[in-house]
């Protein structure tokens, strides 16, 4: 058996092989409700042999949403349609996690296949916060500045959410802290003007997310994993970066965090990324040497990339994101794959 299919158990979840599904926003909600589209989108991916499947970024709260067509988990009645889709993932084999999330700034947004700008109130928008008064795009009105009530409320946001993924049968959940949403906002000094206790030094900026982590820990089974999704770097002079990520890894282990999704970049619009095949990898490499469990993602296409990677412990799971939205059935071309029986006639 190769590495890629050789299962790897966190706490009390085996997921059957370290190829897992990043979390992709559909945009094809109605007020955070999952439908049709999630249903087949995500059981497709089971169906297709990946060993984790994380649900794209979930709101917890209508104004956290980046586009109006975001999935949520803000209230009860929204559980039982992605209950649906996290059944039917366990049924065929993947683990079903979920990432939950808060746009901050970012949010208030059109979807990108209408252009993804900022809507007004009067196209439906909404008032957007953050942790400074600042513009992700100069163009784009500025956020309401987060007082304490403020913040307080977005940690029960996250809490509540939690609770209700628990409620929904997800056997992983995932706090999103990466690609210039609320918490990584917080993490950059560039977004994070604060003079207060959330802002300005390293323990201030990273407050948030660990008062998030603690919240969602009293609600969230502690048998389950809980991930953290990290931008590594804001690829801009000034900003997060990987030294201070990976101080921030320590801290998260301590704390009972047991895998950090490591990707980048996100919080500023003007920032240049080197875009390569693999170009993250080395992010989820050296946090990994903290002692935590590591995923990896970024133009990863093809099973030779996935084996190094495995192989030579840069990451404990590779996440294929673009790469699965082309071909679901990636996985099952890999050796030792374990083909649905529905299937074997093609195999």
């Amino acid at each position: 058996m190769t590495k890629v299919n050789q299962p790897i158990t966190i706490k009390s979840v085996t997921i059957k092989n370290r190829i897992g599904m990043p979390p992709m926003c559909q945009y094809s909600a109605a007020d955070g409700f999952a439908n049709e589209w999630h249903y087949v989108h995500y059981g497709t991916r089971a169906i297709g042999g990946v060993g984790l499947i994380l649900i794209e970024a979930t709101a917890v709260a209508p104004g956290g949403r980046i586009t109006p067509f975001d999935l949520g988990l803000w209230k009860d009645e929204q559980i039982e349609e992605l209950r649906k889709i996290a059944e039917f993932i366990h049924q065929h084999g993947a683990v079903a996690g979920i990432q939950i999330a808060h746009a901050g700034r970012k949010a208030s947004h059109d979807s990108p296949i209408n252009g993804g700008k900022q809507l007004s109130s009067q196209d439906g928008g909404w008032l957007t916060v953050a942790p400074s008064s600042i513009p992700f795009e100069s163009s784009e009105l500025a956020p309401e500045e987060l007082d304490k009530n403020g913040i307080n409320k977005v940690i029960e946001q996250f809490k509540a959410a939690a609770f209700r993924a628990k409620q929904a049968g997800f056997s992983v959940l995932e706090i999103h802290a990466a690609h210039g949403y609320l918490i990584h906002q917080f993490l950059s000094p560039l977004s994070n003007k604060r003079t207060d206790e959330y802002g300005g030094s390293f323990e201030n900026r990273i407050r948030l997310l660990l008062e998030v982590v603690e919240a969602v820990q009293s609600v969230w089974p502690h048998v389950l994993p809980l991930f953290v999704r990290l931008s590594a770097t804001d690829w801009a002079d000034g900003g997060w970066n990987l030294e201070e990520t990976v101080k921030l890894c320590r801290i998260l282990k301590e704390t009972g965090v047991d895998l950090i999704d490591c990707s980048s970049g996100g919080n500023i619009a003007t920032a240049k990324i080197p875009l390569a095949p693999g170009y993250q990898i080395h992010f989820s490499e050296a946090i990994r040497k903290t002692g935590i469990l590591t995923s990896t993602v970024g133009l990863i296409t093809t099973k030779e990339q996935i084996s190094d990677i495995l192989e030579n412990e840069r990451a404990d799971l590779v996440l294929l994101g673009r790469e699965l939205l082309r071909n679901p059935y990636f996985t099952l071309k890999l050796e030792d794959a374990s083909w649905p029986t529905q299937y074997l006639r093609a195999k």
